[in-house]
């Protein structure tokens, strides 16, 4: 990547709806570089996809849990791949320190998070669970910045 693929992540992060002539006048490059360079982009999986960032609760997800997970038996990654399968994930982890993996988690009530953790229990390869409900918001933006 260089200064002008930068650039172009830059202002599709900012507005990933942004067009690719608006694009290109920011920057100050030709519509054909851009469309290109973003193709490239993409064909190299550095950008995976576009979408719109929503409030969870303003859209029914009142409970936000972070959950650690222990995982015996050398099964990490298999474990990771089947929790990572759930919709209400939105974040796995391999982790250092007393647990191997950390979900990021969204539910929209407290019955449904609580189902979730059974499941997990009784997955034979996980040993114990740590949940953590978020009780607010201080700051949550999945954009990488570039």
């Amino acid at each position: 990547m260089d200064k002008t693929d930068i650039d172009i992540l830059r202002e599709l992060v900012n507005d990933a709806r942004v067009s690719c002539n608006e694009v290109s006048r920011r920057i100050g490059v030709a519509v054909g570089t851009v469309v290109t360079r973003i193709r490239n982009l993409e064909e190299l999986g550095i950008i995976k996809g576009y979408s719109a960032i929503l409030d969870a609760e303003k859209v029914g997800y009142e409970v936000t849990a972070i959950i650690n997970l222990v995982i015996s038996k050398g099964k990490l990654l298999e474990v990771e791949k089947e929790v990572s399968k759930n919709p209400n994930v939105y974040g796995v982890y391999d982790v250092t320190g007393p647990s191997d993996a950390i979900v990021i988690t969204r539910f929209k009530n407290k019955k449904d998070l609580s189902d979730f953790i059974k499941t997990l229990l009784a997955s034979e390869f996980v040993e114990r669970t740590l949940t953590h409900i978020a009780l607010g918001t201080v700051k949550e933006d999945p954009r990488v910045n570039v």
